[in-house]
């Protein structure tokens, strides 16, 4: 027999994601005419090691000239562009279900962040931007004495 720890969280957040996921397809901006444009939101992760706070954000389709990351104020931002492809028309349908237009997402960065130090790099439509620690936010092991 399993133990399963009770968490009653949980089916709250699952139930509260299912209903933010509703409203946000019943609502969302529909593409309208050719030269209308949709918002868009990448997905981003974020992870930490010991030496750094790495993000990294799918933006499939996109050059690296479309994309700006920009840091201000303890601001990490990144914003873009993804212009609109042409569309499939065929007689007896019209469908278009890539997602284009103009981005913005901005990130509150930690005190431990050595922001003079952000690099950002892009490969195969995944940009990731390494945010560094300072050197007195990382780990530091300290020697046990033995007597």
């Amino acid at each position: 027999m399993t133990l399963v720890r009770f968490q009653p969280d949980t089916d709250l957040f699952r139930l509260q994601r299912s209903m933010n996921r509703m409203f946000d397809s019943c609502f969302a901006p529909r593409q309208q005419a050719e030269d209308s444009s949709c918002e868009w939101m990448p997905a981003v992760d974020i992870h930490e090691t010991s030496d750094s706070i790495v993000l990294r954000a799918d933006l499939p389709g996109m050059n690296k000239d479309d994309v700006k990351v920009v840091v201000h104020d303890s601001t990490l931002t990144l914003k873009g562009e993804r212009k609109s492809e042409k569309k499939e028309e065929k007689a007896n349908y019209y469908r278009m279900e890539r997602t284009c237009g103009s981005f913005y997402r901005s990130f509150s960065l930690p005190s431990m962040v050595d922001a003079g130090k952000i690099k950002a790099g892009y490969t195969n439509g995944v940009l990731e931007v390494v945010l560094p620690k300072v050197e007195e936010a990382k780990p530091k092991e300290i020697a046990i004495d033995v007597k």
